[in-house]
C-alpha cells in the first residue's frame, strides 16, 4: 500500500481513539464533579448518546453563511492540532504529520477554532453574540501571551521548534522533563493551560450560570454535534500538547492515556475549587502573573548558560 495512504489510515485510527478517549474522559470528569456535589452524575456512555441524538436532529433556523461554517472551523482547529502533533514518541506510525517546526503550526491551529467561532457568532441573529465574542477573544489573547512566552523559553532551551526534538530531550528519566529542567516556563505554560482548557474560573464564553450560555444555546442539532466532537478531541489534544512540552511525552498508549488524564484533571480540579472570574479579572490575571513568569523564563533561557 502507498505510504501516504497508510499514513492517512493510521492517523484516522488515531483520531478515532482520541475522540472516544476524549468523550470517556469528559463523562468521567462530569461524574467526579457530580460526586463532589453529592449527586450520582451521568452514565459513562452519555456523551455517545448525546452525540448520536444531536446528529439525528435537524434545524429550521436560517442564519448567515459564516454561522454554519463556524463549527467546521472549530473542528478543523482541533483535528489540525492532532494531525501535526506526534502521538507516541519514537513510533513512526503514530508520529502523524509532525515535522521540524510543527510547534509553531500548532500554536496557529490553537487559535484557528476560536477565530472561526467568533466569525460564526458574528453572523448569528443573537443579541448576545457580541458578548461571547468579546469574552472569548479577550481571554484568548490574554492566554496566548504567557503560552507563547513559555514555548519561546522551551525553544531557546532546546534550540528547536520541533515536538519530536523537545520530547527526545526529555527522555532518560523524570528529572529530564521540562517541568524540572525549566520550571519557570512550565509554570507559565501550565497557568496558561487553565485558560486554554476553558474550565472554571475561566469559562467566560459559555458562562453556564447565566441565561445566554454561548455556543450550546445558539448551535443545536448537527451543528452542536460538530462542536461536541471537537470538544472531545481538543481536550485530549491540548492535554497532549502540554504533556509533550512539560511532562516528557508518551512512548506507549497507556502512558499517553495516563498523562493526558492527569493534565486534564488539573484544569478540572481547579475549576471545581474556584468560582468563575469576571472578564476583566481573568484578562488582568493572565497578563499579570503568568506573563511575568513567562518573561523571566525567556530571559533565564536566553542568558543563563
Amino acid at each position: 500500500m502507498d505510504y501516504s495512504i497508510t499514513k492517512f489510515l493510521w492517523s484516522l485510527l488515531g483520531l478515532f481513539i482520541i475522540l472516544n478517549w476524549g468523550m470517556l474522559m469528559s463523562s468521567t470528569m462530569r461524574r467526579v464533579g457530580a460526586r463532589l456535589a453529592g449527586r450520582i452524575g451521568v452514565p459513562m456512555y452519555q456523551p455517545w448518546i448525546d452525540l448520536a441524538k444531536l446528529m439525528a436532529l435537524k434545524t429550521w433556523l436560517s442564519h448567515g453563511v459564516m454561522y454554519y461554517i463556524g463549527p467546521v472551523f472549530r473542528l478543523v482547529g482541533g483535528v489540525g492540532m492532532f494531525l501535526f502533533m506526534p502521538i507516541i514518541f519514537g513510533s513512526e506510525i503514530w508520529s502523524n504529520y509532525s515535522f521540524s517546526g510543527d510547534l509553531i503550526l500548532l500554536l496557529y491551529f490553537q487559535s484557528f477554532g476560536m477565530l472561526g467561532m467568533a466569525m460564526g457568532a458574528s453572523d448569528s441573529s443573537s443579541p448576545h453574540a457580541s458578548i461571547g465574542i468579546s469574552r472569548g477573544l479577550a481571554q484568548f489573547a490574554a492566554v496566548e501571551v504567557p503560552m507563547t512566552l513559555a514555548v519561546i523559553a522551551i525553544a531557546i532551551q532546546h534550540q528547536t521548534f520541533s515536538f519530536n526534538s523537545i520530547m527526545e530531550a526529555q527522555q532518560g528519566g523524570v528529572l529530564n522533563w521540562t517541568i524540572f529542567t525549566n520550571p519557570l516556563a512550565s509554570i507559565a505554560g501550565m497557568l496558561a493551560m487553565l485558560g486554554a482548557m476553558s474550565h472554571s474560573p475561566f469559562n467566560l464564553v459559555k458562562a453556564p450560570n447565566e441565561i445566554p450560555i454561548g455556543p450550546p444555546t445558539e448551535y443545536h442539532s448537527s451543528f452542536l454535534s460538530v462542536l461536541r466532537t471537537n470538544s472531545a478531541i481538543i481536550h485530549v489534544v491540548e492535554a497532549a500538547l502540554f504533556m509533550n512540552l512539560f511532562f516528557g511525552g508518551a512512548d506507549t498508549w497507556l502512558m499517553y492515556i495516563v498523562k493526558t488524564f492527569f493534565v486534564y484533571f488539573i484544569s478540572v480540579f481547579v475549576g471545581m475549587v474556584f468560582p468563575r472570574m469576571k472578564v476583566e479579572d481573568s484578562v488582568r490575571w493572565f497578563l499579570k502573573w503568568p506573563t511575568a513568569v513567562g518573561i523571566i523564563a525567556v530571559l533565564v533561557a536566553a542568558y543563563w548558560k
